[in-house]
């Protein structure tokens, strides 16, 4: 394994950054075909209003028609596009029975006179339908899949013979019919080659010794390859994976049919494997997780390469860690790690902290599809601080707090056993001893540790109150004390200094405290303006300023003067700015 440590990290790094560079432009599972055909707009017949996300809604709502009269619909369709349109018996019998969307909407426009097979063929008689849309739904596609794909200006399969064509040749190769909509919506200009270009590409891959049932899957799940010459990616990556043993039928049954692959972001994971593990350990890897292949192209594997390189995670390290994966998908492992860094930041964990877990228990992280921060917080019944420290002595207690499995609240710790009986000594110093019930009330009330609140309090009386006044202060509001010292010390600076109110406004006004000091100033400022303007008395009450709504402020002071709603706002703007 000393090879691992002979990589040199830019290397991979310089892979992995170039790989993420390539498919922000073209992200890999995207960009098979459908790209650029949102934004076709087509004409559409016998079809509902509205967006695919309507369509789709519309056609869930569809209430299922009777059978019999559902058998009648059919054959009256199979005679008019055989018969009447001269579409080839199977293609239209495979639209007929395969489309009942189409059916049911055509039927609601169809007035049933004695049956239903001759009133529909009356219909259709004097009102032609777009083939494309039975076609594309007998085809395997939605409504709301196939309703952005319709070929502009055109209704009869007939208009457009190339497309007919080379959808004959895909048939003809062996593949379902209801796999082509797969390959058109992935894939469209397979079906714009020029005649007798798509058998010319099929034979071209079946001359390199690939079997015809492997192709047909290669074809459904990556039609791409058929795009431009032979997709010699494709051909180096199967020639890579039969070096190590895996033959055709291992790939194709690793293949998923609703996927689409970008192989030569394929071969890069492999080439970048080659270069981390000796050829046994990157057959065994491959063998138990082929998902780090072919999930996304290996697009996820390139992530989590990247994100732990960015944590400083040494090559080695990461071969170890792909070398112990567990039996997860690729992307839910990534999901995971993603969201337990998410949670070390929401609980203000410090970077080195993060990055140390990180690299030591990629796996334990990978593994664990953590609950939601404010809900760990709740249920472990403990603060950030606490929390940050017990994961960090004791990170394998992550895998207890996963989704599904019941929270067990974190023992008291000396710690917490202090900080209660600071608190409590605290309230009953404020008079809360006499009652049990106000005691209960009051510890939910007053929030943080017991010292913490000491400090607070003792600030507000430092800055010149009497005990007595501010023990009434934090009864009357207690929310006063739910903020830090440091905060509580600017708002009584901005009280004194700033607005040039007495201490003493505090006493009569404790909530004075517990509103922003954006808030204060704008209504200050606000004030002022009016009193110079003679539109508010020049005696009013801080509360009176301060406590209102923002309605009844406005209402009652700001539009007292016709420029008052602008210089409002040009007052909010400015300290919006300040900030």
């Amino acid at each position: 394994m000393t090879h691992f440590r002979n990589l040199r990290k830019s290397v991979i790094l310089k892979w992995v950054s170039s790989c993420f560079f390539e498919n922000q432009l073209n992200p890999p599972v995207f960009v098979m075909g459908s790209f650029h055909l949102s934004q076709r707009q087509n004409p559409r017949f016998y079809r509902s209003k509205g967006s695919a996300v309507a369509v789709k809604r519309e056609v869930l709502e569809v209430p299922k028609i009777p059978r019999a009269t559902l058998k009648e619909a059919q054959a009256a369709l199979l005679e008019y596009l055989h018969w009447t349109r001269s579409i080839p018996f199977m293609d239209a019998e495979n639209m007929s029975k395969n489309s009942p969307h189409f059916l049911r909407n055509l039927l609601e426009k169809v007035n049933i006179v004695k049956d239903v097979r001759s009133s529909m063929a009356r219909f259709l008689r004097y009102h032609p339908i777009n083939e494309f849309e039975p076609f594309f739904e007998s085809l395997g596609l939605k409504p709301w899949e196939y309703t952005p794909l319709l070929p502009r200006n055109l209704m009869f399969l007939s208009d457009d013979s190339l497309f007919f064509e080379n959808y004959r040749v895909l048939c003809q190769f062996g593949i379902e019919r209801n796999k082509i909509g797969r390959i058109y919506k992935k894939a469209i200009q397979v079906f714009q080659l020029e005649s007798g270009a798509l058998s010319l590409k099929l034979q071209a891959y079946q001359e390199l010794g690939l079997s015809h049932s492997f192709m047909v899957k290669i074809i459904v799940c990556s039609p791409c390859v058929l795009i431009g010459d032979v997709d010699m990616k494709f051909i180096k990556v199967l020639e890579i994976l039969r070096s190590m043993g895996f033959d055709h039928a291992w790939i194709q049954e690793h293949l998923a049919d609703q996927d689409s692959y970008n192989w030569g972001l394929i071969l890069r994971v492999l080439n970048i494997f080659s270069e981390m593990f000796c050829s046994n350990e990157l057959v065994r890897l491959i063998n138990q997780h082929p998902g780090l292949l072919f999930e996304g192209s290996g697009y996820a594997t390139f992530s989590l390469i990247g994100f732990l390189l960015k944590f400083g995670h040494p090559i080695d390290q990461i071969s170890s860690m792909f070398l112990q994966f567990p039996k997860i998908q690729v992307q839910q492992f990534v999901s995971n790690l993603i969201k337990c860094f998410v949670f070390f930041h929401e609980i203000e964990m410090e970077v080195d902290e993060i990055a140390k877990l990180v690299c030591s228990y990629t796996v334990l992280l990978g593994s664990c599809r953590l609950k939601k921060t404010n809900s760990l917080l709740s249920n472990l019944n403990v603060g950030k601080k606490r929390l940050c420290k017990y994961i960090q002595e004791n990170p394998q207690e992550l895998s207890k707090w996963v989704i599904g499995l019941r929270i067990v609240p974190l023992p008291d710790s000396g710690e917490d056993i202090e900080s209660k009986r600071l608190k409590m000594k605290f309230l009953l110093d404020l008079g809360y001893g006499e009652n049990p019930n106000m005691m209960n009330k009051a510890f939910k009330v007053f929030r943080g540790r017991g010292g913490e609140l000491q400090e607070r309090f003792d600030s507000i009386v430092n800055a010149g109150l009497d005990k007595a006044d501010v023990s009434e202060m934090v009864t009357v509001s207690p929310q006063i004390l739910n903020q830090s010292k440091t905060v509580i010390q600017s708002k009584i600076d901005i009280l004194v200094n700033e607005l040039g109110y007495p201490l003493s406004s505090l006493v009569s006004f404790p909530s004075f405290l517990s509103y922003t000091t954006q808030r204060v100033r704008l209504r200050m400022a606000m004030y002022n303006w009016l009193k110079d303007h003679k539109k508010a008395e020049p005696d009013l009450a801080l509360s009176t300023i301060v406590a209102c709504s923002d309605k009844i402020f406005l209402n009652q002071y700001v539009n007292h003067h016709p420029s008052g709603p602008r210089v409002w706002q040009d007052l909010k703007a400015e300290l919006s700015m300040d900030k």
